[in-house]
Parts: C-alpha cells; structure tokens; sequence
C-alpha cells in the first residue's frame, strides 16, 4: 500500500466522531511511566535504603583533614544498624542464611530483605522460626541498642524474644542468658531483674553453703574454754533443730548436688531425719575441710573467688560508640563487676559452674546408711566412700535417733473401767510391803482418821514404786541399754560402743607406700624439707597424699591424723603416741 493510501485512512478514521469519544483518543496528557515487571524482574529489586546501607564505607575520613582509618567490622554493622533501625520490608525469604558472626554484609540482597521483613513481624510480635543466625542478627540489634528506646526497653526485649524463640533453637541459651547479663550489667539496671536467672540462683546456693557452719552452730565466746576434740558421736547442730535454716541448707545442697536428696524414696517418708543428718553431714565435712585441705569445701568443690578480665557480650557483634565510665555492678554478695578505663573485670567464683559430684557422693552415702536405721526393706546399694566419711555419717546418724528416741511424745492410755482393779492390786502390794510395826501405825492412823471424820489417803501406785526401785538400783555409772523391743532396727546404732584400743594390730591396718612413711615421719620429726621430698616421691598432691594416709590409718585411731593447720600440715597431737608406735612395729 502506498504512503499516500494510509495517510488518508488515518485521516477518514481521525474525522469520525466516536473515534474522539475513545479513551485511547482523549485529550489527557500521560507522563512517563514504569513498564510492570515480571516476577524475575523484582527478585532483582532493591528499594534505595538498601543501596544507601551499601554505600557505608569501611574506611572513614578524618573530618579534619588528618589520617582516615577502617571500621571494624562490629562499628560498621553498628553504622549501617542505626540507618536501617526503623526500616521494614515486604519480600519474604524462604532459603536459608548461616554465617557464624552474621552481619548485613555477610548478607545477600534477597536475604536482607528476607531478614528485615521477618524482623518487622518481630516487633507487632509474631515471632516465628527462621534461620537461626537471623535470630542472632536480631539479639546484636538489640545490645548495640538498634530499635530500643531505652536500657530498660532493650533488656525487655531481648528477654521476651529469648522466652519465645527458645522453643525453635535452644541452643540460644547458653549465649543469650551471658548476654541478658551483660546488658543489665552494662547499663546498671536493678540486679532484681535477674533474680530468676540460673547465675543468681547458683550464686546463692554458695552464698548459703558458705554460711551453714556460721549459721547453724554458734560461734563460742572469747569467754568459753577451747573445745575439746570430739571423739565421741556428739551432735554436730543444736538439737532440737532449727527447722528453717536446715531447711535453708538442704535446698542449697539439692541445687548443688549431683545426688537430689528430694528424689530420695526415704525423703518422702522420713524428711526430717534425712533433712538434719544431711546438713549435720556437710557442717562436719565443711569442719573436715578447714582442718584437713588447704581449700575449704566450697573453694575445693566449686573453686576460689577472684578478680579476672570480663568480656562483655563475648561471642556477640557489639560496638559502643562511648567508652563505659568507671563503675562497680553487685549482681550479688559474691559476684562483682568493675569497669576502670574502658576495661571490665569480674569478681566471682572462677571454678566450675555444674552440680557437685563429690557433694552427690556424700548426700548419697547419708541417704544409703540412714535408710539401713530407718527404712531396711529399701535398701541403696552400697558404694565405697573413705572410712573418715562413713564415720562421720554414722556419727551423727547415731546422735540424732538417739536424741529423737529420747524426745519422743509420751502416749498415755487410761482405761477408766480398770481403776478398781488398780487400786485393789496396789493396795495388796502395800499390804505385803508392810512390817508388823508399820502395821500397827497404819491401824492406830485408820482408827484415828475415823475418829476425826478425815478420807483415808489414797494408796501409792504400783508403778511408782516399781520405778523408784528400779531406779535405786540402777548404777549410775552403768552404761544405758538399749532393747531391741524398742528401737527396732535403729537398736544397733544406738548401742554405746566400747572405747577404741590405743593401737590396732599391725597387720588390722593398711600399709603404707614409701613415701607416705617417708612424710610421716618427717611430721612427727617437724622437717618440712623431708616432708617436701615424700611428695613429691609420692606423685600426688600433698592433699591427696594426707588423705591416703588418713584412710589408711582410720582403723589405728578411729580417726583422721593429719590435719592442716595455719603452719600446713600437722599430726593430731593427741594421736603422734599411736603414729609413733604403728611406724616402730611395722
């Protein structure tokens, strides 16, 4: 068709009148406009705060003019976070994103705008499972203070995030618990946000076993005599028992213990007993360790209160653009932050944070040997502990049933039907008592009684004089008895036992290794270099050395030998005779 053709078909179309009422032939002026794009299209979509975030450089200029230098990389994730702190996005992500620091930079753009939409629905407070280092992205957020409007309102938030996405991923727990600490630490919040939190709770558990012997026993007078070393099963705690504060002691032991003596069978029906022989137990082996370790229980078990150098939010991006003034934080008695110059310390127990399996040891060997006095059909099996722990056990089991024996409600039974049948009986046991002469005085006191109208004098009991008897007849010298009839099983406990022979027999005994001759002798001769040189024959600390030494010699003395002093290790004054007469006879 010619050129001249199509030129008057527009023409003859343009001239008819409905050709001007279409809208594709109006008269509206239209501007430019994007062509819609395809799905492939937006995936590739950026919005511009993103591309601003981008352009955040890791070098930054001297704004006077001298030498610039580069961010770290927490600064700058710090830097892009305050510019992205209000931004939200539409575009969810369903791949996955692991980076073991994660930061936006380790991000890609289809994963950034996946985090930032998930995080949108974070704070109207959906929270829902994703990947797990988005999570920890959100955590750093909210420590470097990205989206918080205050301390208070960041430890809120981390808190309530943590609660909820626990459930999904709780291997949160071991970093988000240190960093919750932090932040409060950090920002000086009230250290009663964290009463809840296992660190307190452990820290208290110490606070009180610290405090049990000083608690529990009173401390003497200056005015009272030195107390003599015990060798007898006395009671180690006041008696009756003060209720509250072993109360107090046994929640601490369970919270500490690897062996939870409130999931004992014998708990449940003999609380008391086990309750007040359990914290005796540890009052005497806390007593143990001061005189016999280096270390007290609580220092050996969990180990020593010191200062060290803190890391705040350890193993988290953080960044804080101001150096923390100078400060001291008491998250509790034990349990110390300080900041001096920008540099954080911690002053706490440095030792072991887990449950005691040495403190469970000793729980359950006062829960097997109590059970054999009180509960013999549910026996535990037994296990070996060192003789000076059964002994100490046994000790105090034995102190208690016989204090609890003796304290015992009297129940007392009145058969009413049978008193003139008491009386009766009594009477003829008066009668047979009575001589000719004391006859005759009781029949002028009758005749005379009844002259002056007086009721005759009721008749003594046959029981009182039955016990008054037996009393004049007891020696009192006599070591008491104890019947089977009454204690039951608890009978052979309570049996009085005979004084311990000044010396066993060499071979009753456990021999000694060399060097363990070797160190005793040279306690008893006062050469601390000997005494040096044995150790280290030995191959074993000097602890451990004592202890073998005292397991060994338990069965000469009935008692531990060796004890440490303020001038290190000692023998017991009152047992160098028997040391002296075992290493002669060996």
């Amino acid at each position: 068709m010619a050129d001249q053709d199509i030129k008057m078909l527009i023409e003859r179309i343009m001239a008819e009148a409905r050709t001007h009422q279409s809208a594709r032939f109006s008269n509206e002026t239209y501007a430019d406009e994007p062509i819609l794009k395809t799905g492939r299209q937006m995936q590739n979509f950026l919005p511009d705060q993103y591309r601003k975030m981008r352009e955040i450089s890791r070098w930054q200029d001297d704004p006077k003019g001298g030498a610039g230098r580069w961010l770290s990389e927490a600064e700058l994730f710090y830097r892009q976070g305050l510019l992205m702190a209000d931004f939200e996005d539409d575009c969810p992500y369903n791949g996955t994103f692991k980076s073991y620091f994660p930061t936006y930079n380790a991000m890609s753009d289809r994963q950034l705008r996946g985090y930032f939409t998930w995080r949108a629905q974070v704070r109207r407070g959906t929270v829902e499972e994703t990947s797990t280092s988005f999570a920890f992205l959100y955590l750093y957020e909210l420590i470097c203070g990205i989206g918080v409007d205050n301390p208070l309102d960041g430890f809120n938030k981390i808190k309530a995030f943590w609660d909820v996405y626990r459930a999904f991923e709780p291997g949160i727990d071991r970093f988000a618990r240190v960093w919750l600490q932090d932040y409060a630490v950090f920002h000086g919040l009230d250290p009663k946000l964290l009463r809840d939190s296992k660190t307190v709770i452990f820290d208290n558990a110490l606070i009180e076993l610290r405090r049990a012997a000083r608690d529990l026993v009173p401390a003497p007078t200056p005015s009272d005599p030195a107390p003599k070393r015990r060798k007898t099963s006395e009671p180690t705690l006041p008696l009756p028992p003060d209720e509250v504060r072993e109360e107090r002691l046994m929640a601490a032991i369970n919270a500490l213990s690897t062996y939870n003596l409130s999931n004992s069978r014998l708990d449940r029906s003999h609380h008391r007993d086990l309750r007040h022989v359990a914290c005796a137990v540890y009052v005497r082996m806390a007593r143990y360790y001061d005189t016999h370790r280096k270390t007290g229980i609580v220092a050996s078990l969990f180990g020593e209160e010191t200062a060290m150098p803190y890391t705040m939010f350890a193993s988290a991006v953080f960044f804080a653009p101001e150096r923390h003034e100078d400060c001291e934080y008491r998250l509790d008695p034990i349990h110390i932050y300080r900041c001096q110059n920008g540099f954080w310390e911690c002053m706490r127990i440095h030792g072991s944070r887990q449950k005691s399996s040495k403190l469970g040891e000793m729980m359950r060997a006062c829960d097997q040997r109590l059970r054999l006095a009180l509960d013999p059909a549910h026996p535990l099996k037994e296990e070996k502990v060192p003789k000076y722990l059964a002994k100490i056990i046994d000790d105090e089991i034995v102190a208690w049933l016989s204090w609890d024996a003796a304290h015992q409600p009297v129940k007392i039974d009145i058969d009413l039907s049978q008193l003139g049948h008491i009386r009766s009986a009594a009477a003829q046991t008066r009668e047979a008592l009575l001589i000719d002469e004391e006859r005759e005085d009781g029949a002028s006191a009758e005749a005379e009684a009844a002259d002056s109208g007086q009721p005759e004098a009721e008749p003594a009991a046959a029981a009182t004089v039955e016990a008054v008897a037996a009393a004049a007849g007891q020696d009192e010298s006599d070591e008491p008895t104890i019947s089977t009839e009454q204690f039951g099983v608890v009978a052979p406990l309570l049996a009085p036992t005979p004084a311990f022979a000044a010396a066993a027999p060499a071979d009753a005994t456990n021999e000694l290794a060399p060097a363990a001759d070797a160190y005793l002798r040279a306690l008893l001769e006062h050469n601390a270099v000997q005494a040096e040189s044995a150790v280290v024959q030995s191959e074993q600390s000097e602890d451990m050395l004592v202890d073998t030494i005292n397991e060994a010699l338990f069965d000469l003395v009935g008692d531990t030998v060796i004890e440490f002093s303020a001038a290190g290790p000692q023998i017991i004054e009152d047992y160098e005779a028997d040391v002296r007469g075992y290493l002669d006879h060996e």
